[in-house]
């Protein structure tokens, strides 16, 4: 495996050959996830190359840029595009069937807890660009899930400094109570959807 770390090497490389745009490029197209790309700017604000504000507010960019993507596809392209070309995305069908069921189940505001599982990060703005829900919406509920996401590993990248690539063993702690927190907003989401819909019915 050490070709593949060579390989990781050298994208932070770039990464830092960058500064604030190589956070976002990353972040964009996620080669490297985009934990290691967000620690790695804490890194980078640790040996003072950058700002922690400017690599909040870049990975924040990226993050949303990356979710404009999937929705524009699962928009004008649908479904039968993700089912083709998904697994060069790491998005396998099962991905897509489970983010389809909850934003079926739950409506637009799963776009926003869903930010903190793995994976259905990406999954969920598949269904919400089929759905063709609101763009403006679609920004804002993504934007607001991946400030946190973004100072959070940011900050423990710029706390940790040389050691940021403990990033894993140190962000659990922090990571776990952050899908708890979700989890109970999209409990309270849908018990606020239920009690709506019976005081329409009565």
């Amino acid at each position: 495996m050490d070709w593949l770390r060579d390989v990781l090497h050298e994208l932070l490389l770039w990464v830092e050959s960058l500064g604030y745009y190589g956070i976002l490029i990353g972040l964009l197209i996620e080669v490297i996830p985009s934990e290691i790309v967000l620690s790695f700017g804490g890194y980078l604000v640790h040996k003072g190359e950058i700002t922690f504000t400017g690599a909040v507010v870049f990975g924040t960019l990226g993050a949303v840029g990356q979710q404009w993507i999937l929705y524009a596809i699962g928009r004008f392209a649908g479904r039968p595009f993700f089912d083709k070309y998904g697994k060069f995305i790491k998005l396998k069908p099962k991905h897509l069937d489970l983010s389809e069921q909850w934003f079926r189940k739950y409506g637009a505001g799963i776009v926003f807890t869903a930010r903190f599982v793995p994976v259905m990060r990406q999954a969920i703005s598949i269904p919400a660009g089929i759905a063709k829900m609101n763009f403006w919406l679609f920004t804002l509920l993504t934007a607001i899930a991946s400030v946190p996401w973004s100072l959070l590993f940011v900050y423990l990248g710029w706390k940790l400094g040389d050691q940021w690539e403990s990033i894993d063993e140190k962000a659990a702690p922090y990571v776990q109570p952050a899908i708890l927190i979700a989890i109970a907003l999209l409990i309270i989401y849908v018990l606020i959807k239920y009690l709506r819909s019976r005081g329409r019915s009565v």
